[in-house]
């Protein structure tokens, strides 16, 4: 395992390893069905660019840098992705608590001890999510042999498992709701591969939060297991309630400037959420028979937890924050849509300074009056 400056302050290895043991078990499948699920999850992957590209109007560039890799990864694939790539995007961040910790009394016993329970805890996190995420385009992701990426960075990643568990579950079509769900991935694809600059724009926004972040090793960590310990009866419902309820990950160690800048992603990432359902309910009722029914059921389940404890959960990572991204910004493209039309949304995509703010979407007749009003005069 390669260091920071020594002793890493997460065991990212220790992280992937305790994430694949925890995770639940897939689907039973055959081995001759787990392979035709693949090839077809693949085949829809790559009839979506044509569905998506036409309903948008959106043009990709051609070019390495727009060539990202489509992958159908189980369960473990998709934590060993995601470990990569907070690896890559928290690097100057620990770098920097690193530094700090290095000068206080103990600092190596902390550093050997503490990357191994955060590696624990980041594992344990990852194990709840590898199980329901069905799909995600990785915008940050470094490449490897084993996770190739693009040459500007990025991929798009399927996760078989939890797609054929979710259809199952709704009782839907399955290859319906596989390319219903491919509609949603690829436009996420599309969103980064015909706007050049979003990557940078967002990394930069990620790496200034980070930056702001002036939080102790101890301290943070203490934090994280407050947090944990709220979840598994460290606290009672009338205790958390009293405390305003359980924080989200984000919200424990925020800054008054990184609330402003956490208010600038909330609306950049509402607006690619939001506008992956409305393509995916866009192109939908031409290309997926059933998408009203999946559509019903789908969002039933996104609005529901599994229990108390999935609920907890939810909150502690902030996926109640992604929930309603979804829903406003899903309001929002539909509003500008029906008021400009296509061509007049796709100013969104000019620059940064054409993104919505978070006020505006929750208002998108601002946006309208603010871009529009400006271009024309």
């Amino acid at each position: 395992m390669t260091s920071i400056g020594g002793v890493e302050m997460v065991d990212w290895n220790l992280a992937v390893a305790t994430a694949t043991r925890l995770v639940r078990p897939g689907p039973e499948v055959s081995r001759d069905e787990a392979r035709a699920v693949v090839a077809e999850l693949r085949r829809h992957a790559k009839s979506s660019e044509e569905h998506v590209r036409a309903f948008t109007r959106m043009a990709v560039p051609g070019g390495p840098d727009s060539d990202t890799p489509v992958l159908v990864v189980d369960r473990a694939g998709w934590i060993k992705a995601n470990v990569a790539g907070f690896r890559q995007i928290l690097k100057p961040l620990l770098g920097k608590m690193q530094d700090r910790r290095g000068g206080l009394p103990g600092g190596a016993v902390l550093g050997t001890v503490g990357g191994k329970v955060t590696g624990v805890e980041l594992g344990m996190l990852l194990s709840f999510l590898a199980s329901r995420v069905l799909g995600q385009y990785e915008t940050f992701a470094p490449t490897s042999r084993e996770l190739p990426g693009s040459t500007g960075g990025g991929r798009l990643l399927l996760v078989a498992p939890n797609i054929v568990h979710v259809e199952r579950e709704l009782d839907v079509h399955p290859h319906d709701f596989r390319l219903w769900v491919a509609l949603h991935e690829e436009t996420h694809r599309t969103q980064f591969t015909a706007v050049p600059w979003l990557r940078d724009h967002i990394g930069s926004e990620i790496q200034a939060f980070l930056g702001e972040t002036d939080v102790d090793p101890a301290t943070l960590l203490e934090r994280l297991r407050e947090a944990a310990q709220s979840l598994v009866g460290g606290k009672s419902e009338r205790e958390a309630a009293a405390d305003g309820g359980t924080a989200s990950i984000i919200e424990l160690v925020q800054t008054p400037a990184q609330r402003e800048i956490l208010a600038r992603l909330t609306a950049v990432m509402s607006l690619l959420e939001g506008h992956a359902d409305y393509v995916m309910d866009g192109v939908g009722p031409a290309v997926v028979p059933s998408v009203a029914e999946i559509r019903e059921k789908f969002q039933k389940r996104r609005a529901s937890g599994a229990g108390r404890l999935d609920q907890a959960l939810r909150k502690l990572l902030g996926l109640d924050a992604k929930l309603r991204q979804y829903r406003d910004g899903e309001r929002f493209v539909r509003a500008v849509v029906d008021q400009v039309g296509m061509d007049g949304f796709n100013r969104v995509w000019t620059s940064p300074n054409t993104l919505p703010t978070k006020s505006e979407i929750n208002k998108p007749a601002d946006w309208v009056a603010r871009v529009h009003r400006r271009a024309e005069s």
